[in-house]
């Protein structure tokens, strides 16, 4: 396969890279994924994580795979290996059912890859027309807040949500984004901060319980945030945190908006109750670890409930801008994702 580089993945020499995102922003530190193992491993631990990337980094490795020599049962078996790593995230399987697609193909190694460079490609151009849809939703002087991370460390191109900010910024319509931690791994503080920092936004980081106080206080003009899996009435699964931001939304009267790729889209789910909730380790909540060291703070045998994802009812959102542009609540409850 030919060399190819986005800002959290690499091929070189036939082999995966993943940039290690529990080692960000203290460390850039580029791991192996050429196995199932080590990627499956990797997307546990949450070195790869964003749904669009997660989908992505799968169908690399399935295509290099297949041009190292591995036989179309061994594939199918990694595939389904893949597909249950992360049960929320719809964009892997949906990026999955396409590269099985390939699979089954005579000529299945150039399928294969063909597949998987194009599903790259198509992610760039869906971010390209997410940040365009949804950045002319964006008012000049604009105060936003984000939650988790939605950046090109997320996806091959510039981001959902943030892509969004990113382009409304360079529009000039930004003057500070509201950036929660995003507990318990602290997608926010570590990867969004970075980035926006990165790419020249103005940011303030705050904890989680600072959002409703903001809003209260009339700091926040808008909310924007990514999404795992968007149901067929809207609903929508992301990072745990979101729901509570979108009730507090509601409450002030502040637009709530979900930035995603098509491929979030999962038409066969009925509603939210139906999406797979993954429950993590309980370590994640009594501490915390990552390059800087780690820390216990909890007691050693504190009992803990820590859901990955909540579910966002669709009553409570403002706009899904999607690639194809923003769909509004009436669209939704007149059946545009059935």
């Amino acid at each position: 396969m030919q060399t190819l580089q986005t800002t959290s993945l690499r091929v070189a020499d036939n082999q995966l890279f993943i940039l290690d995102q529990q080692a960000l922003p203290q460390e850039k530190r580029w791991l192996d994924a050429s196995t199932v193992e080590a990627l499956v491993g990797h997307i546990h631990a949450l070195r790869v994580r964003g749904a669009p990337l997660i989908g992505l980094s799968a169908s690399l490795l399935l295509a290099l795979l297949a041009e190292n020599g591995k036989s179309q049962d061994e594939l199918a078996a990694a595939l389904e290996t893949l597909r249950a790593s992360r049960p929320t995230a719809v964009n892997l399987m949906n990026n999955l059912d396409r590269m099985k697609i390939a699979l089954w193909q005579e000529e299945y190694v150039p399928a294969l890859v063909a597949e998987a460079l194009r599903l790259i490609d198509e992610d760039k151009r869906l971010c390209d027309a997410i940040a365009k849809a949804g950045s002319a939703l964006v008012k000049p002087g604009s105060r936003l807040l984000t939650h988790c991370n939605t950046g090109g460390l997320a996806t091959a191109g510039v981001g959902t949500a943030l892509g969004v900010i990113a382009r409304a910024h360079q529009e000039g319509n930004v003057s500070n984004v509201w950036v929660d931690e995003t507990r318990p791994l602290l997608q926010g503080g570590r990867l969004t901060a970075w980035e926006l920092g990165e790419l020249g936004v103005p940011y303030q980081l705050i904890t989680d319980s600072m959002a409703a106080s903001l809003m209260a206080q009339g700091q926040v003009d808008a909310v924007w945030v990514g999404a795992d899996r968007i149901v067929a009435n809207g609903d929508v699964a992301n990072k745990i945190g979101t729901y509570s931001l979108a009730v507090l939304a509601k409450y002030h009267g502040i637009p709530f908006y979900v930035a995603a790729p098509q491929t979030t889209l999962d038409r066969h789910c009925p509603n939210g109750e139906a999406i797979p909730i993954e429950q993590r380790a309980p370590a994640e909540v009594t501490g915390v670890a990552g390059s800087f060291g780690a820390v216990q703070w909890a007691p050693e045998n504190a009992q803990v409930y820590n859901p990955a994802f909540d579910v966002t009812p669709a009553s409570l959102i403002s706009g899904w801008v999607l690639d194809t542009g923003v769909v509004t609540p009436e669209e939704v409850a007149n059946g545009k994702f059935a």
